[in-house]
């Protein structure tokens, strides 16, 4: 690879540090979580001060209305150990009932797109595990700024002001998102002191007081004024559960990802087919292999559309899916010289836009974690509890309406998901946690910084700062069928002539409406065991950064 082309992308050097490092979107959450290590705090205590701060300071993509995945190093066993914080369907809305009140498709917005939010008890589940000081310390930060307010920094500014103009005629949104009838403008001072007190509710009497006590009732009472489904009794049968990390090796790199109901499996199949090229021949940027990219990207994706659901509801395949017989069978498929246009998925018997926060913690006795938090469509369905002062997710939406289809709609089951953390472990000991938001960008924006890493061989700043594709209209888990190859996006940074070689391909290039938030928001932290350092990386397509001490 040509060193001065990844070097020109590199917004900033890796930042490293002894005894701990964090990784966030948003400076002060970053600042807030490394003061929670230099305590005495455990990874996992920082994480949750993290999330809580960035529910406040980055409503587009955060909130405790919205859902949480995890994956944990726990250094004293050596061992992963993944969490589904996830929520489920109201269950007292039956699918021919929801069928009568949709079109086509479960709605962007609005009381039909609410799951139970999971994110508040997946903070205790952790915590509980993993942590070390008092939920009193790890949320008084957040406390602290909810009622005195911080600046709004520039990518959640602009993301808020798109939010507010899909979601301001929701009942309770403009009462708390929009002070004054307007969203707040860069570096303008806003506060939530609701929301600080729901946070000292949590911290005072645990997670009980979200999912059996008065704020349940209170969002109960919300949702059946407003036309929605979700009930107490909904909160009061909620529970995360704890999951075994699936892995494949790539090119000697253990990946670890989550199962469904999420996406995760998604980066490891298109890995396994991805290890038989030798990409770093090809180079980065090359037409060859940004081809190669898009087409196992829509392979997965075809498997993604039918078999990713609830595995409460639905046998899926997870270890045909993600073995290298299986990888094989599907890289068989691919034309080297020319673009796929329609595809299937996969023999059983062989075997779009959202927002996010991704951060990652590590602390001084060497546990690790990859968390992943999000409302899903920026500030999620519109319906907000002012009184709370939050608003609650729309991953509902992702359901299908189709009989037979895994992902099909059911009372108290798991929509399909699409937030994912990432783990990679070595032989030597070198561990690496990372992720990428962005919806349907995650997995393949993973793929892109793992082979940035491993073939390119970029460092931990330099793989997230290069340029991006995406690839869209692959078939969905709603029942979207891909029927003309779908279009990619190219972040700028990609020569006019490697676009032209891939259109002769047959790749169509599409128009991006989103801007650098389609590309995903990235954050790594690498553990060098030789040296005995962390390293710390966040991308300039966010307003965060990386610290340590």
């Amino acid at each position: 690879m040509d060193k001065s082309f990844s070097k020109y992308f590199s917004t900033r050097s890796v930042v490293m540090a002894n005894n701990g490092m964090v990784a966030t979107s948003q400076p002060l959450a970053t600042e807030i979580a490394v003061e929670i290590l230099k305590k005495g705090g455990t990874a996992i205590d920082a994480a949750i001060s993290a999330n809580a701060a960035l529910g406040l300071m980055e409503p587009t993509g955060a909130g405790i209305g919205g859902d949480l995945f995890a994956i944990v190093w726990d250094a004293s066993e050596g061992k992963l150990h993944g969490l589904n914080a996830s929520g489920r369907a109201p269950k007292s809305l039956q699918l021919e009932q929801l069928r009568e009140l949709c079109v086509d498709a479960i709605p962007e917005h609005g009381p039909l797109s609410v799951s139970v939010p999971g994110a508040v008890d997946g903070w205790f589940v952790l915590h509980k595990r993993f942590g070390r000081l008092s939920m009193e310390e790890i949320l008084a930060p957040a406390i602290e700024y909810a009622k005195k307010g911080f600046p709004v920094t520039e990518m959640i500014a602009g993301e808020w002001s798109k939010s507010a103009d899909n979601l301001h005629y929701f009942p309770g949104f403009s009462e708390l998102f929009m002070p004054g009838g307007r969203s707040p403008t860069v570096g303008e001072v806003f506060k939530n002191p609701r929301l600080g007190e729901t946070y000292s509710i949590l911290a005072s009497d645990g997670r009980d007081a979200f999912y059996s006590g008065d704020i349940a009732r209170g969002i109960h009472d919300y949702m059946h004024a407003n036309g929605g489904y979700l009930s107490y009794e909904d909160f009061a049968s909620h529970q995360s559960d704890w999951v075994k990390p699936v892995s494949t090796n790539y090119r000697g790199h253990e990946v670890w990802e989550l199962p469904p109901n999420g996406q995760g499996i998604a980066v490891l199949q298109m890995l396994n087919i991805l290890e038989a090229y030798d990409l770093k021949k090809m180079e980065f940027g090359s037409p060859q292999y940004l081809h190669l990219l898009i087409e196992a990207k829509k392979l997965a994706f075809e498997d993604r559309a039918r078999y990713y659901a609830d595995p409460e509801f639905s046998e899926i395949p997870v270890d045909k899916l993600i073995s290298k017989q299986y990888a094989a069978s599907r890289r068989a498929l691919i034309n080297t010289e020319r673009a796929s246009h329609t595809l299937s998925y996969g023999d059983p018997e062989m075997l779009a836009h959202g927002d996010t926060v991704y951060l990652t913690a590590a602390d001084s006795a060497g546990n690790m974690v990859s968390l992943i938090q999000s409302n899903y469509r920026g500030m999620g369905s519109g319906m907000t509890i002012a009184s709370l002062g939050f608003g609650l997710q729309n991953r509902g939406e992702l359901f299908s309406l189709e009989t037979g289809h895994p992902n099909v709609y059911a009372p108290g089951k798991r929509p399909f998901h699409t937030i994912i953390p990432a783990f990679v472990t070595k032989d030597d000991g070198s561990l690496l946690t990372f992720g990428v938001m962005g919806a349907d960008m995650q997995p393949q924006g993973q793929v892109q910084i793992l082979v940035n890493l491993i073939d390119f061989g970029m460092n931990l700043q330099e793989a997230g700062d290069a340029p991006r594709i995406r690839h869209n209209g692959s078939s969905s888990p709603t029942g979207d069928t891909m029927s003309d190859g779908g279009t990619v996006l190219f972040e700028s940074g990609f020569k006019p002539d490697v676009i032209d070689a891939l259109e002769g391909y047959g790749h169509r290039k599409g128009h991006n409406e989103d801007g650098e938030s389609a590309f995903g928001g990235y954050q790594a932290i690498l553990w060098e065991k030789d040296q005995g350092v962390y390293l710390g990386a966040s991308e300039s397509r966010k307003d965060g950064h990386a610290a340590g001490y």
